[in-house]
């Protein structure tokens, strides 16, 4: 097969199923998983494709930089108390759960009743002050390097601690929910996401809408590696049906 028609099989995939694996492009082509990523990177130069882990997605722009966490603490503001509450109603006293890092996961700390008891583990400082308020819960902070800002901490030894706690349920941030997967923005948290969500019964992701359709930069899991997404409003079509098929449910605020 010429490179030519490679080529625009590869795109004319991508824009079906909007992201396909480099394993699945080997397969359908009948080439190497290097001839693969010599197309794809060729092809992400013409700006016909964007190559992530794994495989490629649409094009797409610059999924930049995080904002800062005090410019994020002043948007969308309402959507994510009203995520926190949603969150929280879903915690049952005397169970053990995680809260994940954000402004958005803060919110679920922060809806949690002042007489609720149970543990809540958390990589984030933030939360662990603020359920430190309730005289009821038994926190417990991960430790590891800390990121300014979240005060989020990561590292070997935030891995190990989540790799060894099982909790009843997970609340984990997110940098973006597309087709691909949840994203996010930090590669150093990424492992400890993937450590939260391995290791909890039940997994939940929170994410206002400004998220929906977004990809950061970094891949945590496909979408069916969590049961649940919590967000505020309706899902853009193809990230709908990707969460359809992946069996994972939307829990609107």
């Amino acid at each position: 097969m010429l490179a030519a028609e490679r080529h625009r099989r590869i795109v004319a995939e991508v824009a079906r199923q909007n992201f396909v694996t480099t394993d699945d492009l080997t397969a359908l082509l009948g080439v190497s998983r290097e001839t693969i990523r010599r197309d794809l990177a060729l092809l992400e130069q013409r700006g016909e494709v964007s190559r992530v882990h794994g495989g490629a997605t649409g094009p797409q722009g610059p999924v930049g930089e995080e904002a800062s966490f005090s410019e994020r603490t002043g948007t969308r503001t309402a959507q994510k108390e009203a995520i926190g509450r949603a969150a929280a109603r879903l915690i049952v006293p005397h169970q053990t759960v995680v809260i994940d890092v954000g402004t958005t996961a803060l919110e679920v700390a922060r809806a949690l009743p002042a007489d609720h008891a149970g543990v809540v583990a958390t990589p984030s400082l933030l939360v662990a002050a603020e359920v430190s308020t309730r005289p009821r819960v038994e926190v417990l902070v991960s430790g590891g390097r800390l990121r300014p800002g979240d005060l989020a901490c990561s590292n070997a030894q935030t891995v190990q601690f989540f790799d060894d706690l099982r909790a009843d349920a997970v609340f984990v941030g997110s940098g973006g929910i597309a087709p691909y997967g949840l994203t996010d923005f930090h590669l150093d948290e990424v492992a400890t996401k993937r450590a939260m969500l391995a290791n909890a019964s039940r997994r939940y992701v929170l994410a206002d809408s400004s998220k929906l359709g977004r990809t950061a930069a970094h891949r945590v899991c496909e979408l069916s590696g969590f049961d649940a997404l919590i967000t505020d409003g309706p899902c853009p079509d193809d990230v709908s049906n990707a969460l359809d098929r992946a069996g994972t449910s939307v829990i609107g605020v």
